[in-house]
């Protein structure tokens, strides 16, 4: 098993980050890497409970993950277990995700930390897919 771990700083309160991270209209913005969009979803982190979301590219490949937020800590953390589902639609093996909120010299600094990852080649993928994602985060919120 890997564990990933990602730090980024946002110009913004640790409250509207929470926001973005957490509320649906917010989190559809930038979930997903880069040429990603989300077709389908049941995508809110701000409760307890299941979620799913698929995400589709411009060549109309589809890729369905879902799992349990298993806490939350507003503002200062969300936990979501993940799990990438196949052509079949079978859910794989699980990993955990959390997102944690600090307050830093520039306004708020997000750590991702996807835990329990199958190997350092998923861990690879995963840390693309985070920036990739983050990066679109970066660029929308306001």
């Amino acid at each position: 098993m890997t564990d990933l771990r990602l730090e980024r700083d946002f110009s913004v309160s640790p409250e509207r980050l929470f926001h973005w991270l957490t509320t649906p209209e917010k989190l559809l913005k930038w979930w997903g890497p880069e040429g990603m969009h989300v077709p389908e979803h049941d995508l809110d982190l701000s409760r307890t409970g299941p979620w799913f979301s698929i995400m589709r590219n411009d060549e109309g490949q589809q890729f369905k993950v879902s799992g349990h937020v298993t806490h939350v800590d507003a503002p200062k953390s969300v936990g979501f277990t993940w799990g990438w589902h196949d052509d079949d639609d079978q859910r794989g093996t699980e990993s955990h995700v959390t997102f944690t909120v600090v307050a830093s010299t520039s306004g708020a600094r997000l750590l991702v930390d996807h835990r329990a990852l199958d190997d350092s080649a998923q861990s690879a993928r995963h840390e693309a897919g985070w920036t990739s994602s983050l990066r679109k985060l970066a660029a929308n919120i306001t």
